[in-house]
């Protein structure tokens, strides 16, 4: 590693749930410093998401991000002159930021509809283990199962 790691910001709890997890979700939304835009999309999906379902959008949001989050990673590593996709597990933080990305990715990729209806779709699906999100976490745990030879390689 180089250098000293970077401490970890503070990050402030979102207004409406009082959650870490939303707040920082809110920002991986954000474009081009629109955070009222972002905040707005989130908490219209998390209404469709009480109207559709009558349960808890925070509970459905976490399930989401659970059922989304990779347990192991591939890393390319250039050893001997090839490189090698090389399976490491993941660490939480690692897991809910890969799983927010995925799932924001794939409402954005969804066409029509505004952003608060794709992304409260995503979270349907990913709740039923179905979707985009879903489909790339599997293919990154096929990528890490189909390289699991060159796991002695990694240093941990």
């Amino acid at each position: 590693m180089r250098g000293k790691p970077f401490p970890k910001r503070k990050i402030k709890l979102d207004p409406k749930y009082q959650n870490t997890n939303v707040s920082k979700f809110i920002n991986y939304i954000m474009k081009k410093g629109g955070k009222n835009t972002a905040t707005k999309i989130v908490y219209q999906s998390f209404s469709l998401i009480k109207e559709k379902t009558k349960k808890d959008p925070i509970e459905i949001f976490n399930k989401a991000l659970e059922s989304v989050s990779p347990q192991i990673e591939v890393r390319s590593r250039r050893v001997g002159g090839a490189n090698y996709q090389i399976p490491f597990p993941t660490n939480e933080s690692r897991r809910f930021t890969l799983a927010s990305r995925w799932i924001i990715d794939a409402a954005r990729k969804r066409k029509g509809k505004s952003m608060a209806e794709k992304l409260t779709q995503e979270f349907l699906e990913a709740c039923e283990n179905q979707g985009a999100a879903i489909k790339k976490k599997e293919d990154v745990h096929r990528m890490a199962e189909a390289n699991k030879a060159f796991a002695h390689f990694a240093r941990y």
